[in-house]
């Protein structure tokens, strides 16, 4: 180990911001603003004037709803930051920008009900092995003191959270904080730089008690650091602040500094550790496994569709450089053409000749470029540095104009929209002729399509998506069909008799023959198979029939009025009188769903399981996850279209689930009839 030299880093840096819902980010990134002077004055949320929350979908739900991003100056270094929904459904928002960044600055509160959410967040940061900062906001509401609320904290923390200020009070009220590292307490002014003053005399304990308590935690890395606390000797200034920003950029800590970004307190100090501890681009490629010597490397966090200047996709330039024209090759070998390199903040952009090394810029017009993508300067591109994994959707509609004239702009338009978020999915189901789209929830599609009405103009009908429901029969039957019409010339003959019987769950349609002696010729015997395979699209329920065997045992034909319609014809005359005989009965899929709850929720959730027709299998730990169950259960699909609803109440938000078909089973009486009804079928 020994005494490790922390340094000044150099360049652009790229920070996340993220958190649980409501914790700040947005508040935090609209004060950075402000203190740096990017912006005039520091904007409420409430307001709908914030640089983040720039679209009409976040001002309309005063919330975030897409990932935003600022680049500022500070203190002569380039500082971009990016605002990261804390919905759950926005959360893969997240997932590519993290890659891309430097380190992630963590908003969080004293609000036990958001360790959860807290706890998802810290495992993704981990997962991606990205440094962080905990930016404990709001300490002017908080009750319990700083250290408890740590305690409280730490379990959704794989690293210690290292406390770096403590809360200054007066008369109960937080006045400012003192600087663990720098022995220093600052008044807080509200949206204007603190005041440096003298640790107050009944306040020295208190922050030499802290003091080494972070001290402590740094010398399990630092082998000097420790000797020097046995043996009573100070540590010299430099040598913490070293420490402090190693021990960050290796991730085996996660500083803690605490403020009210509604009021800007606390922002320059945090600030000031970004720009002393986080580390830069270098440290990122080193994480991302980035080859070298390929000229200019690009990482691709995010798409933009904007109204008037196309694509935009907002990217990292993790080497060399980029100027307008520059020609990037994309990881399977095709080629892309920088048309415009923008400097982002908010939705408004600046112009540059040249993008170089960590910065983090819009680049124009990409048009077959993506989402997470590496691009190179280098002839035939480089492997892609970041692999997404799409999480399961859990909420569908299908959608539809209001005007049948829209279709096609309106798939054009999805495709856009998917583009800019990967979690998006589209689908067209086929036997419905429905265009379903599936999301991580109700307001992540309530957005989506308020972006198809509002951005593309494009009314919508939408509803929740058919539900695949099949039909089988439990009685077998033989049934004759004879197809017979004369109309002057050619007539029409078919003549079948086919023998329908069930087959057991799951085995779907055979189709045989046992002619003998010709009567129904080899050349219409796939006829007659086609027009059983056509008639079984919609049996006497209404639905596709599964699970039936059909042999066509006797017929006959004509030389002349015979012919491939007519057999078919014959062929679906006795599959419609011969289903109705054999007791059709209604088949719905049942799904296999894991459920993943905090431990505390595991009794709502098994008690919302059986009003939903559900069969609970078991819970147990969730592996890796402390504090987490997994519920697993069978349930009909029909029942989880809106699940995740239910289930996120029942969590502060944070539960999900992953559904995949098991099999299918009978459905009869009320709801059977109500699912025919639905699909234009009598019972």
């Amino acid at each position: 180990m020994g005494n490790r030299a922390g340094g000044r880093r150099t360049g652009p840096k790229c920070i996340a911001i993220v958190g649980p819902f409501a914790s700040g980010k947005t508040t935090l990134l609209e004060a950075i603003l402000a203190r740096t002077g990017a912006i005039p004055r520091q904007n409420p949320v409430s307001s709908g004037n914030t640089v983040s929350d720039h679209s009409a979908e976040a001002r309309a739900h005063a919330m975030s709803v897409e990932a935003s991003v600022a680049s500022i100056e500070f203190m002569g270094d380039s500082l971009t930051f990016v605002d990261c929904p804390g919905s759950v459904e926005f959360a893969f928002e997240a997932e590519p920008v993290l890659a891309a960044c430097d380190i992630a600055v963590v908003v969080a509160e004293a609000d036990e009900k958001k360790i959860p959410a807290l706890q998802l967040i810290m495992r993704k940061l981990d997962d991606l092995g990205i440094p962080r900062i905990l930016f404990l906001n709001k300490v002017d509401k908080a009750v319990a003191g700083v250290r408890d609320t740590l305690k409280m904290l730490q379990p959704s923390s794989s690293t210690p959270l290292l406390l770096r200020q403590i809360p200054l009070r007066k008369d109960g009220i937080v006045i400012g904080s003192i600087d663990l590292a720098l022995e220093r307490a600052y008044i807080y002014r509200e949206h204007a730089e603190s005041e440096i003053a003298e640790i107050p005399g009944d306040e020295k304990a208190r922050e030499v008690e802290a003091r080494f308590a972070m001290l402590e935690t740094l010398a399990d890395h630092d082998d000097i650091l420790m000797e020097q606390l046995l043996d009573e000797i100070p540590p010299p200034r430099d040598a913490v602040f070293d420490d402090l920003a190693a021990d960050l950029r290796e991730g085996i800590v996660t500083p803690v500094l605490i403020g009210t970004a509604e009021k800007g307190n606390g922002v320059l100090r945090l600030l000031k550790a970004i720009r002393h501890d986080a580390p830069d681009v270098e440290a990122t490629r080193n994480r991302l496994g980035a080859p070298e010597g390929k000229g200019a490397l690009v990482q691709v966090m995010k798409t933009i569709h904007t109204a008037h200047g196309g694509k935009l996709s907002i990217s990292r330039i993790l080497s060399g450089s980029v100027a307008d024209g520059s020609e990037l090759f994309l990881p399977g070998g095709a080629t892309a053409k920088v048309s415009g390199v923008y400097r982002m903040l908010g939705r408004d952009q600046t112009k540059l000749t040249v993008a170089n090394t960590g910065d983090t810029v819009a680049l124009g017009k990409l048009e077959d470029v993506r989402t997470g993508q590496t691009l190179s300067s280098a002839k035939g591109g480089v492997a892609q540095l970041v692999s997404l994994e799409l999480p399961q959707p859990v909420y569908s509609f299908a959608l539809r104009p209001r005007e049948r004239k829209d279709e096609v702009k309106m798939s054009s338009a999805l495709h856009r929209l998917a583009e800019e978020d990967p979690s998006l999915e589209l689908r067209h189901q086929q036997d419905t002729s429905e265009t379903v789209i599936s999301g991580h929830g109700e307001m992540h599609l309530r957005v989506t399509v308020e972006r198809l009405e509002g951005k593309n103009q494009i009314p919508i009908e939408g509803r929740a998506p058919a539900v695949p429901y099949r039909e089988t029969i439990r009685k077998s039957t033989q049934q004759r069909g004879r197809h017979k019409k004369q109309s002057g010339g050619h007539g029409q003959f078919g003549d079948v008799v086919l023998e329908i019987k069930p087959l057991p769950r799951g085995s779907g349609f055979q189709f045989t023959d046992t002619i003998t002696g010709g009567v129904v010729p080899k050349t219409y015997i796939q006829s007659v198979e086609n027009g059983i395979r056509d008639y079984l699209k919609s049996g006497p329920l209404g639905f596709p029939v599964v699970d039936v065997a059909v042999n066509l045992s006797d017929g006959s034909y004509h030389a002349v009025d015979s012919s491939d319609m007519a057999f078919q014809m014959a062929a679906k005359i006795a599959m419609r009188e011969g289903m109705a005989a054999c007791s059709p009965v209604l088949l719905e899929p049942i799904m296999k769903v894991d459920i993943f709850t905090p431990s505390d929720a595991t009794a709502k959730i098994t008690g919302i399981i059986p009003q939903r027709r559900g069969q609970i299998l078991g819970y147990d730990a969730r592996p890796g996850w402390p504090g987490w169950d997994v519920v697993e259960a069978m349930m009909p699909q029909s029942e989880i279209g809106d699940l995740i609803i239910e289930l996120r109440s029942a969590t502060s938000g944070v539960a999900s689930y992953r559904a995949e078909f098991d099999h299918m089973a009978e459905l009869t009486g009320r709801l059977a009839d109500e699912a025919m009804n639905a699909n234009g079928k009598a019972a």
